[in-house]
């Protein structure tokens, strides 16, 4: 049921679909709204005369535009559910030597699926990380290159591109197997392919500290408050010459914030939560510290309460 505003009722109700008749029906009245929608979830169906030993209840796999036969495939076995007789046959023998062409991408797929859901990654990105593996596997074989780097390159420019962006480390972390550095050569080589193939520079999308901010606050447990002091604050930074990587300067202003509130954080608290070396942000709060008036918003703390702050 999903809210929606009825023509005949003349105000918001609940609206329900019938998945028999494809119709959406006002609760209130019974007037069909919609009908003869299609429903492009997966089938349900249900296999009673099969052995009881497997799950009768089967589905069918969503289609996929990327894969060659578009997710569908067929796998015959013996009436009675068993397989005793399916690998001793030719057909069984010859589809369990991996006929089908999408095998490879399917497999890729899915751990591109599993790295987005150890982020917390939206399903846009992982469709786009898809995409940009299908483009880089058609355009060249990817054989000798560690594949795990290249999949994670392909999530890491996929959420630059969809204006989500994680940190070479976070994604790293969910990675079994490649290295930063083996990521972020991925990276180039992966960039370079999809510039040929393009025939122009590709878009990345720009990284700015506000992008990475309220993720780590969230891990330090910071107050409401504080993380839009900490907000306001990063996006005044962008007005000066601070020639530090936004990530750092994230880090940097989280210091800076958190000490002039009550719930101080430790910098190797900061450093666990952002993927920033305690020297760096030393060094890039020392870039900052000079700015803090006007970084720090007057509403969080006045000109005389900045004394507190500790020297670079």
């Amino acid at each position: 049921m999903s809210d929606s505003s009825c023509p005949d009722c003349k105000r918001p109700t609940e609206v329900v679909f019938d998945h028999s008749a494809g119709d959406t029906v006002c609760s209130e009245c019974g007037l069909v709204l919609e009908s003869h929608s299609i429903d492009e979830t997966s089938e349900w169906r249900i296999f009673a005369n099969e052995s009881a030993d497997n799950d009768p209840v089967r589905v069918g796999g969503p289609s996929n535009p990327l894969l060659v036969n578009a997710g569908l495939s067929t796998v015959i076995s013996n009436p009675n559910g068993s397989s005793s007789d399916f690998f001793t046959s030719s057909l069984g023998r010859w589809q369990n030597r991996g006929a089908n062409p999408d095998r490879s991408l399917i497999q890729s797929f899915k751990t591109i699926a599993t790295m987005s859901d150890r982020l917390g990654l939206v399903a846009t990105i992982k469709d786009r990380a898809n995409e940009i593996y299908k483009k880089v596997e058609d355009q060249k074989p990817l054989r000798g290159r560690n594949q795990d780097a290249i999949l994670a390159a392909c999530l890491y420019i996929a959420c630059r591109q969809e204006d989500k962006p994680r940190t070479v480390k976070e994604i790293c972390s969910v990675v079994n197997g490649a290295s930063k550095k083996e990521i972020g050569r991925a990276k180039e080589y992966i960039v370079k392919q999809l510039e040929v193939e393009m025939g122009q520079s590709m878009e990345m999308g720009t990284i700015h500290g506000g992008d990475f901010l309220r993720r780590f606050c969230s891990h330090l447990g910071m107050s409401n408050q504080t993380v839009k002091a900490a907000q306001e604050a990063v996006h005044k930074s962008e007005e000066l010459d601070i020639r530090r990587s936004p990530i750092s300067i994230a880090a940097a202003v989280i210091y800076m914030i958190t000490q002039l509130s009550d719930d101080k954080k430790l910098l190797k608290d900061i450093s666990v939560a952002t993927g920033v070396a305690e020297g760096t942000i030393r060094n890039s709060y020392k870039d900052l510290h000079p700015h803090a008036s006007k970084l720090v918003p007057t509403w969080f703390a006045r000109a005389e309460d900045l004394k507190i702050l500790c020297s670079p």
